[in-house]
């Protein structure tokens, strides 16, 4: 079995410069690299990476050509309720307003610019489980 040194997940979009407008507006992403086909972002310290693939790159194997979108994403941030204020001053499609979860989340759902679904949580501070069931 061979160790997983790194892992980037890649989103395939039909407009890069939508899709790194949102990831780096509402996450702490910056851009390493920045091309006509595929923009690679970065947190800072390098822990987590986000890789953004146009939909028609040459780069995708011959004869597979999939749609863009169709993922379900979960970041997991400080500040639920800060995204949320964000999303919304720019526009971007909330499919589901912040509330607090059973399994002590602060959970909203975004739609992606490439059409996926964004989980955003953060944890609520001094959760007892069980409150509220």
């Amino acid at each position: 079995m061979e160790a997983i040194n790194r892992l980037l997940l890649n989103v395939l979009s039909d407009n890069l410069e939508n899709s790194k407008a949102y990831y780096t507006t509402l996450f702490d992403f910056q851009v390493d690299y920045d091309s006509d086909w595929f923009v690679h972002l970065i947190s800072p310290g390098r822990q987590l990476e986000l890789g953004i693939l146009s939909a028609d790159s040459d780069m995708l194997p011959t004869g597979v050509k999939p749609q863009s979108g169709g993922f379900f994403t979960t970041f997991v941030v400080e500040d639920a309720g800060a995204v949320f204020r964000m999303a919304r001053e720019r526009g971007f499609t909330v499919l589901k307003e912040p509330e607090d979860t059973f399994y002590g989340q602060r959970r909203l759902v975004l739609e992606s610019p490439e059409g996926g679904i964004i989980d955003v949580s953060s944890p609520i501070p001094d959760f007892t489980p069980g409150e509220g069931l």
